[in-house]
């Protein structure tokens, strides 16, 4: 199982993508404040040598083409749906450019929902002590609220008693950007968004991972531990950024399964498209001409200048997507899934990967192959206060003798998905070239999967003396370790209606086998 948890964090690659307003990274949930900007290491920041309390940005060289920043980022949850006003007391000297308070209210990488930088009403040369502030309005939809004060260019500011209270609704707004304003953000962009911030979850780790591991190696060099210590000290750190990485995956996929039941309640936009100037900035899938313009397409992470180059490049034989996809799960017993012993609404489960999609057919649109690599949670809740047990080659569904308030059952795969895709949408003529598109009509996927079953897990959370408890079990739990299966898809466009079926059985040796069974919704995102 060590060497499972080892495998599962090395194995789980990710682009790790960056804030790009005001050039400033987040740095999430920290109390401490954070020294960053476009040149932070043409400014001296930190707390005044004088005075604790206060805090310095100033200049060390004579010309700087960019900016310092002393800021913090914090969960939008006490704020959501609130009016709140920072303020902050500034003193400034020889200020050449400009500084001021900053506050930003984001949605993941996706989209800043509100912004102030003071760049409208800046603080330049030498002011005494006084106090300033930005106020903005924070979308229900935020997920984090970063703020702190900048100096732009050259000169040094202090500041004292940063400070963020809720203010009256009526209270105007500062920024160039007004959260009131916001425009709700669609299906597309809030999933992708979220199967990003996944993404960048396990970068991070395995990144930690990767920088302890070489810490502990350059120990065992130096002759400092044995080699048995060192594999003790590498198995903790896998398991401790696999334990993170669960914990922090779990809570992001909440918030996905909460999306799609509002897309499927019709709470959720579908993709809009948005002009601006020679610019088209679309958000899921826009089929309109586009011309000369340059379109960025913030769900594909694509840049298309002009609609030349946009068909060409879709009209590669290969062309990529990120997938994703959530539903339902359970187990066929004896052929029939009726009268399961696991619950049908709670028992979930969770995909998401990359494909390659390569049209099999030189002058056809009609058949292309899809395949790639997924990451599949497959989750099942028993009824009736019941439990798994291991009694060595069988594994039992049992009555747990104390009384508790949910268990789960929990698989995690690492499959190769193959998919022979008929994709209907039709071939465009211009110049006398002829021009393929994918996922822009009905697509049919029928294929199968093989992998590999990366660990097993059973949470069981009860209430003992009051308090909350959960028991975390791992182990072998006799589960098979060969994946394989079936699976088929049938939608328009991105989304899809997606069933996947284990030819395998959920465990080894069980006298009754039983076959892992999801349905849910698949999103191929191009």
């Amino acid at each position: 199982m060590q060497k499972i948890i080892l495998i599962t964090a090395m194995l789980l690659l990710s682009v790790f993508n960056k804030m790009n307003a005001q050039g400033v990274e987040a740095i999430k949930n920290s109390t401490d404040w954070h020294y960053r900007g476009s040149k932070p290491d043409s400014y001296v920041m930190g707390p005044d040598a004088n005075d604790s309390n206060v805090f310095q940005i100033k200049s060390n060289q004579s010309k700087i083409y960019g900016f310092g920043t002393i800021m913090k980022s914090v969960a939008p949850s006490p704020y959501a749906g609130k009016t709140i006003k920072m303020t902050a007391t500034v003193k400034t000297e020889n200020v050449k450019s400009w500084a001021g308070l900053w506050m930003r209210v984001d949605y993941y990488n996706a989209a800043v929902l509100a912004f102030d930088n003071m760049q409208r009403r800046p603080i330049r040369g030498s002011k005494d002590w006084a106090n300033y502030e930005v106020v903005l309005f924070v979308p229900e939809e935020a997920t984090a609220i970063s703020y702190g004060v900048l100096l732009n260019e050259t000169g040094q500011v202090w500041f004292k008693n940063l400070v963020i209270t809720v203010v009256d609704d009526t209270t105007a707004e500062t920024g160039q950007t007004k959260g009131r304003n916001n425009v709700s953000l669609p299906f597309e962009t809030r999933a992708k968004a979220i199967s990003n911030e996944i993404k960048g979850i396990t970068s991070t780790e395995k990144k930690a991972l990767k920088e302890a591991i070489e810490g502990i190696d350059a120990d065992l060099a130096k002759g400092s531990i044995t080699k048995e210590k060192a594999n003790e000290l590498k198995m903790q750190k896998a398991t401790l950024h696999a334990n993170n990485i669960e914990s922090k995956v779990a809570v992001e996929q909440a918030k996905l399964n909460k999306l799609v039941q509002d897309k499927v309640d019709g709470k959720v936009e579908d993709a809009k498209e948005y002009r601006s100037g020679g610019r088209t900035i679309v958000m899921g899938t826009n089929s309109s001409p586009i011309g000369s313009q340059t379109e960025i397409n913030l769900t594909s992470m694509k840049v298309y200048n002009g609609q030349e180059d946009k068909e060409a490049r879709q009209s590669k034989k290969t062309t990529s997507q990120f997938v994703f996809a959530t539903g339902v799960n359970n187990v066929v017993t004896d052929g029939k899934v009726a009268n399961s012993d696991f619950k049908y609404v709670r028992s979930h489960f969770y995909e998401w990967g990359l494909s390659y999609n390569t049209r099999l057919l030189q002058n056809n649109n009609l058949l292309h192959a899809k395949y790639g690599l997924s990451l599949m949670y497959n989750n099942l809740r028993p009824t009736d206060n019941r439990i798994f047990v291991d009694n060595g080659q069988q594994t039992d569904l049992v009555v747990n003798p104390n009384t508790h308030d949910d268990s789960r059952f929990r698989n995690v795969n690492l499959v190769i998905p193959v998919h022979l895709e008929f994709d209907f949408t039709k071939t465009s003529q211009r110049d006398g070239k002829t021009y393929f598109k994918t996922h822009d009509s009905f697509r049919l996927g029928l294929g199968g999967y093989v992998g590999t079953n990366l660990k097993s897990k059973q949470y069981i959370n009860y209430d003992e003396a009051g308090y909350k408890e959960r028991t975390v079990t791992k182990g072998d739990f006799n589960t098979s370790n060969f994946i394989y299966g079936l699976s088929a898809y049938v939608g328009h466009k991105a989304t899809s209606l997606y069933l996947k079926y284990d030819l395998n059985p959920l465990f080894r040796n069980n006298a009754v086998k039983q076959n892992n069974v999801s349905l849910g919704l698949r999103f191929d995102f191009n």
